[in-house]
């Protein structure tokens, strides 16, 4: 049966290894800082625990018994395996290596996070990356995810640090052809009069909350769709299925381009902020450190130049 192995344990190895490797108590005392007799009460200690004598003593010399010899030889190899394995730990507070495993709401990854991926994979070739998309509030330490991106309005009270990014905000859209057909609406309250699709998920509610300055609105739209994620709502609504409320990101290329348009343009959501989760911010080894660092420097440029787009169309 395995004995637990302590630190007790591997002081008195490696001084009996110190010892055999110096031929005498007084070399492996000389060599660890120690007196002859702390290293003999090390020896003491192991051929107590083991049953078994190590070292033959007498008043000239000291020599392995069969046992010691033996015994020697896996001490040597144990405590190789805690060297290596303490410069492997240390070097992942340093070095960039070992396996990254990161997530982030889909659609906001999409067109934000995986070009960041390819980008970290070239730039730390001893990292490994496992990404994965989800539109639920992360279970960090259930799921061993080391970063995961979250947008919300206000984050739940949890030991997660969080540290912003950004910020977005949700915009009314439908296609020119829908508009034609039903017409416009030029205030919020007449969009009961239309077909509205809805993005449900724990960063959206069912409801649409508008602002426009000091004005505030709270709204329960009414239509055939109701989806989780941007994508859906986004294809239904360049189909001309109806009005859709969507994070600024999902649906500026459609505007760009001019299959959307978009609707009340003075109305918007409330903003809600982007974050990077952690588990927590004591020994953040050096890989996660390089994603946070990349993350921080990419990503608020990449949403600003989107963001640009509603400010510049304010404008003009």
């Amino acid at each position: 049966m395995r004995k637990d192995l302590d630190y007790g344990l591997l002081h008195a190895m490696n001084a009996f290894v110190h010892v055999m490797d110096g031929g005498s108590f007084t070399a492996a005392a000389e060599h660890l800082g120690m007196s002859k007799a702390q290293i003999s009460r090390l020896v003491t200690l192991l051929e107590n625990r083991l049953q078994a004598k190590l070292l033959h003593r007498s008043t000239r010399r000291i020599s392995a018994t069969e046992a010691g010899e033996r015994y020697a030889a896996h001490c040597r190899a144990i405590l190789d395996m805690v060297a290596q394995a303490e410069a492997e730990a240390g070097g992942a507070a340093r070095e960039p290596a070992g396996r990254l495993r990161v997530m982030s709401m889909a659609a906001f990854g999409n067109r934000y996070v995986t070009p960041l991926v390819s980008a970290y994979c070239q730039a730390n070739p001893r990292v490994t990356v496992e990404y994965s998309a989800s539109q639920s509030p992360p279970d960090l330490l259930a799921e061993g995810i080391d970063v995961s991106i979250y947008l919300a309005q206000y984050l739940p009270d949890s030991a997660l640090v969080a540290l912003k990014l950004g910020r977005m905000f949700s915009v009314l859209c439908a296609a020119p052809d829908y508009l034609a057909r039903r017409g416009a609406p030029q205030h919020p309250q007449e969009l009961a009069r239309h077909t509205c699709l809805r993005l449900v998920n724990s960063s959206f509610t069912s409801s649409w909350e508008l602002e426009r300055g000091d004005e505030h609105l709270r709204l329960d739209p009414q239509g055939p769709l109701t989806g989780n994620t941007t994508e859906v709502l986004l294809d239904a609504a360049l189909r001309g299925l109806g009005i859709v409320l969507l994070p600024a990101y999902s649906v500026v290329d459609g505007l760009r381009s001019g299959r959307l348009a978009q609707v009340l343009p003075g109305w918007r959501s409330a903003e809600i902020g982007i974050f990077a989760l952690l588990p927590s911010s004591r020994f953040v080894d050096a890989k996660t450190r390089a994603w946070i660092a990349l993350l921080k420097e990419a990503l608020p440029p990449a949403i600003e130049r989107d963001m640009a787009y509603f400010t510049d169309a304010a404008a003009s």
